[in-house]
């Protein structure tokens, strides 16, 4: 039975990363050639360090992913400690809650953000398409999966150290900087991680909210990929790949 989980586990990593192999392998081929191999080159990620639209939006990505990640840590590192101190009913019922944008799928999501923000333009002149209804909607995407990261530190941690931490003179704001804060940190680290791969990758609900100047690099390369498959796509999905497994 281990010979055949082993055989069964070869054969999925082998089923998820072998199109991510190719992709690598073939963003140094010399040629344009998606097929042949014609010898070793580092001709597109010297072409890709040149491309001004790929650049751009890359700038815009980070930008954009930075940015969401450290305030839906924020948010979400909060309500995990709000959630938590509820009483049990009440913490079932908000989780269920929380969960649902995860399960949503993400065109219900995107759509319904896009209309939110056209409502709000319409009616105020505010929210219109650009960096700050795509940071938005980052924020919002990114919130259950900063709050899930950081209550299972919250159940961990030790209750008793809170309270000796105000025995001895700290104020209740004090204790949970030096106390609280670095028993969920683990916790904390891994939801901003979390957002921050999550906004880099997101393209769907980033499709429907961003602007003509606040691309991001999925629609980029979703454009990209309609005119014309360049091999800079290679390179540049490669390099996205390689940061993504380095946060991780």
């Amino acid at each position: 039975m281990k010979s055949i989980s082993r055989v069964y586990t070869a054969l999925i990593m082998l089923f998820l990363y072998a199109p991510i192999a190719v992709l690598a392998v073939f963003s140094f081929n010399d040629s344009k050639s998606r097929t042949v191999w014609t010898g070793f080159s580092l001709r597109w990620y010297k072409e890709l360090l040149h491309d001004a639209e790929i650049l751009n939006a890359l700038k815009n990505t980070l930008i954009v992913a930075a940015v969401a990640a450290v305030c839906a840590t924020a948010i979400g590192t909060l309500a995990a400690i709000g959630i938590h101190a509820m009483n049990k009913t009440a913490r079932r019922l908000v989780m269920n809650v929380t969960n649902l944008p995860m399960i949503n799928p993400e065109i219900v999501t995107g759509v319904s953000l896009m209309l939110l923000y056209a409502f709000i333009a319409q009616r105020t002149g505010m929210l219109r398409p650009g960096y700050a209804t795509l940071i938005l909607s980052h924020i919002t995407f990114n919130l259950p999966y900063v709050i899930l990261s950081v209550m299972p530190k919250l159940r961990q941690r030790n209750l008793q150290l809170y309270e000796a931490a105000q025995d001895l003179g700290c104020g209740p704001a004090e204790a949970f900087r030096k106390v609280v804060l670095p028993e969920i940190m683990p916790g904390v680290l891994t939801g901003f991680i979390m957002a921050f791969t999550l906004s880099i990758d997101d393209f769907v609900i980033s499709y429907f909210t961003s602007g003509p100047t606040s691309q991001t690099l999925p629609i980029t390369i979703f454009s990209m990929t309609r005119r014309r498959v360049s091999p800079e796509v290679n390179a540049l999905t490669t390099l996205l790949f390689a940061v993504v497994l380095a946060l991780l």
